[in-house]
């Protein structure tokens, strides 16, 4: 049926010939405020303006005041070469911000933290403003106890890149922390502490990005003082708030309910928690918020199919990590408390536009039995018709069938 009408379309035929059709015909929203974050500047400022302007939309964009350097670009390079009159750039902290809520927008697109989220949502219900938010969360990382060495290092790899190497854990998709059962977790540690030294270096602060401010350092500072979490600490530890610098932290089981482990970390610090059997870890991230991504390493297939079907999260990606921010084949954006609406290619465009549901009829053919007044046989070719008994509308037409 969908080839036929897709051939209906194409060939535009004349309506006569097909006295009843429809289409879905995109429309754009209107005006749309993009609210982008600080650690990816260009990519989460940019992504979303480029669907809302290819839907046909307007933009408003303000970047985050916490980049100034980067927000300073996007004005000034967006303002020299876009239609001004189509997409302008607002800069400013907080005040602008909350001043900018105030208006009354067709969209709202934020990336950000969830307390912010909260804010925006709550001034966007004034105005009945639909809204996407794209959050964060406790992302895992579930460790197989993997027997190849070759797979034991790529794995290593990914995850320090993944964790580390990503403005220093300060993204949305880093891997927060991992799950690995308790006989493999000594090798892991071995691991991930030999890799350390060899893609960071004997001094990581020359290596290692920083801290985007005080605020921040401090913050991850407190996360690691709590002395039941200090005490967990195998690698790592070191921090300088002057330089907002943080070395590349493990630690093992530090307790459930610490900060560390309640809290988004969005710092080069990893928690590894152990579990009795692999399989235990789905039941571990069901019982927590769902988050914006679920990573796995294993070559075991049958926990592969239980992680697909029995987690919710924005995505699950097996064997690598953060690639799916790249692959604008695939939609990018999360579940429940990790945010919702997704963008990245095609999506963004669907994310800016109304799909408006487009139907023609002819006054060739008509049924007498939809209009009044009721009778026995119009109620009983409805219930025909309900059930797509194209035969018994005919017997009941022909007086054949009666009720």
């Amino acid at each position: 049926m969908n080839y036929l009408l897709s051939w209906i379309f194409q060939a535009d035929l004349p309506v006569a010939a097909f006295p009843s059709r429809a289409e879905l015909v995109p429309e754009p929203l209107g005006v749309i405020l993009v609210i982008s974050c600080w650690n990816f500047p260009f990519g989460v400022s940019l992504e979303p303006l480029i669907g809302a302007i290819a839907a046909g939309n307007t933009v408003v964009l303000k970047p985050s005041e916490l980049a100034p350097a980067s927000s300073s670009v996007l004005a000034n390079t967006i303002h020299t070469y876009l239609d001004n009159k189509a997409i302008k750039v607002i800069q400013g902290g907080p005040s602008i911000g909350e001043k900018l809520l105030q208006q009354k927008w067709d969209k709202i697109f934020f990336t950000g933290s969830a307390k912010v989220a909260r804010i925006v949502m709550t001034a966007a219900a004034i105005n009945l403003t639909p809204v996407a938010v794209e959050l964060g969360g406790k992302c895992p990382a579930i460790v197989d106890s993997l027997s190849s060495s070759w797979d034991k290092e790529i794995a290593t790899k990914r995850i320090l890149a993944a964790k580390f190497g990503t403005c220093a854990g300060q993204a949305c998709i880093a891997i927060d922390y991992i799950l690995v059962e308790k006989k493999f977790s000594t090798t892991l540690v071995k691991l991930l502490k030999a890799y350390i030294l060899s893609m960071f270096g004997e001094i990581p602060k020359e290596s290692v990005g920083r801290i985007i401010n005080k605020n921040h350092c401090s913050r991850l500072r407190k996360l690691l003082d709590e002395p039941s979490v200090k005490a967990t600490i195998v690698h790592g530890g070191s921090y300088d708030e002057d330089a907002l610098f943080m070395e590349p932290t493990l630690l093992v089981d530090p307790p459930l309910k610490s900060e560390i482990m309640t809290e988004e970390i969005f710092g080069p610090l990893l928690p590894i928690i152990t579990v009795e059997k692999i399989e235990d870890s789905i039941e571990f991230i069901k019982s927590r918020p769902r988050a914006l991504a679920i990573y796995a390493f294993t070559n075991n297939e049958t926990l592969k199919k239980k992680l697909a079907s029995e987690t919710s999260s924005g995505s699950v990606i097996f064997n690598d990590a953060i690639i799916q921010y790249i692959a604008d084949s695939l939609p990018f954006g999360g579940v429940g408390e990790s945010g919702f609406g997704r963008y990245h290619g095609k999506f963004s465009f669907d994310m800016f536009t109304h799909e408006k549901p487009v139907a023609r009829r002819s006054f060739l053919t008509d049924f007498w039995f939809r209009y009044p007044p009721w009778n026995d046989q119009k109620l009983q070719i409805f219930k025909s018709a309900y059930r797509f008994n194209y035969f018994e509308i005919i017997l009941i037409i022909l007086g054949l069938k009666k009720s």
